[in-house]
Parts: C-alpha cells; structure tokens; sequence
C-alpha cells in the first residue's frame, strides 16, 4: 500500500498518517527525516545534500528524489509506506511518477483532507488564548499570523497537486472538518474501495485482535483450569461412546423381540420327517 495524504497545515494529517501505520503496518517517509539519515549514513546522495544544505541551498528535487528512491528499497518499506512532505510541488509529483514506475510499483491512493481555512485559523486563535490564560508557552509556529504564511504557501505550491492527482484519476477526498474517529472510518472505506486493502486479512487482522483483547480482560488462566477442560473433554468423548454403545445394545433387543414374535406366531421349525420301515424296505 503506497498513499499521499494532501492537506493543508491543521487538516489531520500528521494524526491520520500515524493511525494509518499501526492499523496496516506500513512506514512514514518523511523528507526530513530521510535527508538526515542519508547524510548521517553518508550515502553518495547523503553527500550531496549534505553539501548544498552546507551551504544555504534548498536541496533540488533530483536529489530528494534519489534519498526516497534508496529509502523504498529498505525491508521495511516493502508492504508499504505513507509520503510526508512529497512531493510538494508538480514537478516532483511528475518525478515521483517515474520513480515508481521504474520501480515497477503503483501508487495506490492519493487522500486529500479538505478543510474550511476559516475554521482552522478559528481553532488555533481559541488553542492560543485558551493557552495564554493557562499561563502555557506558545509556539512560535502555532499562531495565527504563521499558519496564515503556511496556508497561502500550501495554497501556490502545493494546491496544484490536486488538479494533477485528480486528472489522473488518482485523488480521493475526504471531510478533514469531521472528527477524528469518522476521518479514520472514511479513508478506510476509500483504500477498501480502491482494493488497496484486502477485506479478508483485515477482517482476520480484527478477529485476531478482538481475541487478544477478550485474552487480556480474562487475564492468565488459573492452575486447574487446563486440567478441568480435559477431564470435561474426557467426559464429553465417554458419553458419545457409551450413547453407541446404548444405540447399539437398543438395536438388538429389538431385533430378539423381533424374533420372538415371528416364532410365537409360526411355530418352531418342523425338523427332517421320520423314515418309516415301509419305505426303507421299499
């Protein structure tokens, strides 16, 4: 399973991703996260970025691109990953294309999180104040002012992908505006639809689970407990051989009373007629 969560900043997608990976057991690649590791493993690309990062420069989409191209490679990655922050912009997306399918992978849903903006800055302005009067320090990139920055950012750059994703068939959006809970319901409905998720190993998955959960509210079985279910097994297998052996033992006492009835109404069987002296000489 390979997925792009879209959205602007404040629309879920961080929460989403991090449901995603524990229900599926897929990865998050984040960029960020990747360049650290390719430039402290220093790999030929590592290298790379390490070098332009030295000198100011932001790091150009063939060289992200190389870092994700290693990263997908990892066991880890294999039954799947989550992208966070690519691609950002067209040109990447275009790359990301090429990427999977030199690779021969498919890209099996692209989820854009559609959110009213008004309604987010509302939500961080009431986070705001509710903090201040709590006497709590507040983030420097947790105010109005700056998720207004990111919003027209997201906006000119990354807005685009969806009209890219969704030529292509390739874009699903859901409400980002619902709860959390019903966010979560709904792109697991979406990846089902789109066959990214098999219902039969979910459904197996959820059973599994739901034992485990009744196991752990049991708590550990007692000492005797294994011994009694055996002797009640025991006991179980006796009764089934003796109700045969009753069935049996039933048959055949119908089938003598059976005899004695046609006996009684016949007669017994007349034995070999007696040779008189008459005959014998004859």
């Amino acid at each position: 399973m390979r997925i792009i969560l879209l959205g602007p900043p404040g629309s879920g997608k961080g929460t989403q991703a991090q449901r995603l990976i524990e229900r599926y057991g897929i990865v998050q690649l984040s960029t960020g996260e990747m360049l650290r590791a390719a430039v402290a493993a220093g790999t030929p690309v590592g290298l790379k970025a390490k070098e332009i990062m030295a000198g100011g420069g932001l790091v150009p989409d063939d060289v992200v691109v190389g870092i994700i191209a290693d990263r997908i490679e990892q066991p880890d990655a294999k039954k799947g990953f989550i992208l966070d922050g690519f691609p950002r912009t067209v040109p990447q997306a275009e790359a990301l294309d090429e990427l999977l399918k030199h690779r021969r992978l498919k890209l099996d849903a692209v989820i854009e999180l559609r959110v009213n903006e008004s309604a987010l800055l509302d939500r961080v302005e009431t986070r705001v104040a509710q903090m201040r009067e709590r006497g709590e320090e507040i983030r420097v990139d947790d105010t109005p002012e700056v998720l207004t920055k990111r919003l027209a950012s997201y906006r000119s750059q990354t807005e685009p992908l969806i009209h890219y994703y969704s030529e292509r068939r390739k874009l699903s959006t859901v409400d980002g505006m619902m709860t959390i809970d019903e966010v979560t319901r709904a792109i697991h409905r979406l990846l089902l639809a789109l066959g990214a998720v098999e219902p039969k190993n979910h459904a197996k998955s959820a059973q599994a689970k739901f034992k485990d959960k009744t196991a752990a509210k049991a708590g550990p079985a007692k000492p005797g407990a294994k011994k009694a279910a055996k002797t009640a097994k025991n006991s179980a297998k006796a009764a089934k051989k003796s109700g045969k052996a009753k069935k049996a033992s039933g048959g055949a006492k119908k089938a003598a009373k059976k005899t004695v009835r046609r006996i009684a109404k016949k007669g017994p069987k007349k034995g070999p007629k007696k040779v008189t002296k008459k005959r014998a000489k004859r």
